[in-house]
């Protein structure tokens, strides 16, 4: 039973976005590892921007520092 966790920001993923994550993590694991979808779990996280970091930095201060 494939256990998959995805996490993203929370920055407006819609219900339809993570209804097309599900079915493409699913659609993967059956595909690569012959595993059924039916026992196929995925859960998606939403965290807040100030819990995320990139490069060291909170993420809202890797993106001020990587735009141009």
């Amino acid at each position: 039973m494939p256990y998959v966790n995805i996490k993203v920001t929370r920055e407006g993923v819609t219900p339809a976005q993570k209804a097309e994550l599900i079915a493409g993590v699913s659609d993967l694991l059956q595909r690569v590892l012959d595993k059924d979808p039916s026992r196929t779990h995925v859960v998606i996280d939403e965290i807040d921007l100030e819990n995320w970091g990139v490069g060291g930095l909170p993420v809202l201060q890797y993106r001020q520092r990587s735009q141009p």
